[in-house]
């Protein structure tokens, strides 16, 4: 029997100094609490309780355990009582990790934003050294943790935050010196900036969807920072995130590239450990992130005008390789 279930209601009996009004008190029948107490004696080897057919009293052992067992339920109870104050309280510690590309620009800008406007969060926030698991971050003593994939067979509490706006993009004086891709299958011959954390490119067009592998990229980074910089010097075509070159294509430094060919949002999940009680800065950070990222979003930008292209017609789906969704 589990102890500290008959350590209440032996306390609640030496309080009461009756079975019956303890079990009034606990909810209780007054013959379980009885077998709670006959339980307890039994487990420690002594009589805790005189039992007359009017009263009751303590033994010698039972006054001794009583003030031992009072003091750990009150204990118990007091520390509990301060668990669900915090749990109730948008103040205290927060640890949150997220992928380096987006945690170093958007989800750190969400972050600071955040912690700006709760000062009494204090804030823990790493970008990078993330696992495949998706489950790891709580051992690592984080509670947050952001995925810009698909998260599958998880067991944690998800919440999806925003969908990511992606774009195939060129700087003029790439296009003016190669000419631009006119459909997705002249890609492959094209000089191509690949995130090593991301080899294929999901694309879509005319319905169909395009799973491309780059096999070859002319530059190769782990940082959509770096693969920016490198598209904007003129090295190749890159596949890179719409807040992060919003300016450039608004501005012309690069060009969305490929007539008819759309690329698909990628989600940005939260995910935070399992069950029903949520802490309430827990609650309140995934509320506002989720409301920042609905207030930042980006239009959808439209392709800008670029050096004449190839004349090859754009190409139907099935002449890229396929590759398993990631």
């Amino acid at each position: 029997m589990d102890q500290l279930t008959v350590m209440r209601s032996f306390v609640s009996v030496t309080k009461s100094r009756s079975f019956s009004q303890a079990a009034r008190t606990l909810g209780i029948s007054g013959s379980l609490v009885s077998r709670h107490v006959a339980e307890l004696e039994k487990s420690l080897g002594v009589y805790l309780v005189n039992r007359t057919a009017r009263t009751i009293s303590l033994t010698e052992a039972g006054v001794r355990y009583a003030e031992f067992a009072s003091r750990i339920v009150e204990e118990i109870d007091r520390e509990e009582a301060q668990l669900r104050g915090l749990r109730d309280k948008a103040e205290g510690s927060l640890a949150i990790i997220s992928p380096k590309w987006i945690g170093s620009n958007d989800v750190g800008d969400a972050i600071v934003a955040f912690a700006t406007r709760y000062p009494k969060i204090h804030i823990r926030f790493e970008v990078g050294g993330m696992s495949e698991r998706s489950y790891e971050f709580l051992d690592q003593g984080f509670d947050i943790a952001f995925h810009t994939r698909h998260v599958r067979d998880c067991n944690l509490m998800l919440r999806k935050i925003a969908d990511l706006k992606f774009a195939l993009c060129a700087a003029p004086t790439y296009l003016n010196r190669a000419g631009g891709p006119a459909g997705i299958a002249e890609l492959s011959d094209h000089d191509c900036l690949l995130n090593t954390n991301d080899p294929i490119w999901h694309l879509s067009h005319a319905g169909h969807d395009v799973h491309l592998k780059i096999n070859d990229p002319v530059y190769s980074s782990n940082s959509y920072v770096t693969l920016r910089k490198a598209a904007l010097a003129g090295r190749g075509i890159a596949l890179l995130p719409v807040r992060l070159v919003s300016d450039e294509l608004a501005g012309g430094t690069l060009v969305n590239l490929v007539d008819g060919c759309v690329v698909p949002d990628r989600p940005l999940y939260a995910l935070h450990s399992p069950g029903s009680q949520t802490l309430a800065r827990v609650r309140l950070f995934l509320d506002f992130v989720t409301d920042w990222f609905r207030r930042q979003a980006p239009a959808q930008p439209s392709r800008s005008a670029a050096p004449a292209a190839s004349s090859a017609a754009p190409a139907a789906s099935s002449a890229a390789p396929a590759a398993k969704s990631a």
